[in-house]
């Protein structure tokens, strides 16, 4: 084979190297561009990248699920739903965290989530000897269960008032709750609620 040969044979598979290669890459992209120039050249803004045809798919990108949005998802909470949220007290060396569980549907009791953390103080006490409840109506409730077992650096549970002195609700006419722990290494700890 001589040189003339071999040249038109490098030049041959040279042509046909680079149409095979063309069969394989996204004529839209320059040569040069990376991967990331790619994703950045197909994505900005709304409008197709020149050259490319806006009404065939795009294998390249992943298919977006449609999401039903019902009008229920749209609604906002009942006045039944509990959304009250949970307030936190950080005197003295206990962290005292509460959360009312049934402040629009009390049956026989008011309840409260308690959790008490703490690295040096016997949490041993009784929360229902030391908590009172307070409504802006006026009523004063003693609590009346705490369910958590005692001792220890940290305690969760639940904190129970009664929900009706003499028949009568005690969140009757009530915009504001207030729970009041008293001797829980701090003289006071208070915790409000605008219903």
């Amino acid at each position: 084979m001589n040189l003339k040969n071999i040249s038109i044979v490098f030049i041959f598979l040279v042509v046909v190297g680079l149409a095979i290669t063309g069969l394989f890459r996204n004529s839209n992209v320059p040569e040069a561009a990376t991967s990331k120039e790619v994703s950045a050249a197909k994505f900005v803004g709304d409008a197709p990248v020149e050259g490319e045809n806006p009404n065939e798919p795009n294998l390249d990108e992943p298919e977006m699920a449609a999401v039903e949005v019902s009008p229920q998802n749209l609604e906002a909470p009942s006045k039944e739903e509990n959304v009250y949220a949970s307030l936190l007290d950080e005197q003295g060396a206990v962290t005292v965290e509460v959360t009312p569980l049934d402040l629009n549907n009390a049956s026989e009791t008011l309840d409260f989530k308690v959790v008490l953390n703490t690295h040096s103080v016997d949490l041993s006490m009784n929360l229902a000897a030391l908590a009172t409840l307070t409504t802006d109506t006026g009523k004063v409730i003693q609590a009346n269960n705490w369910d958590a077992p005692l001792g220890g650096h940290h305690a969760s549970g639940t904190l129970s008032f009664p929900a009706f002195v003499d028949g009568v609700s005690i969140l009757e006419g009530a915009s504001k709750i207030t729970l009041t722990l008293v001797n829980v290494d701090a003289p006071e700890r208070v915790f409000t609620w605008e219903r």
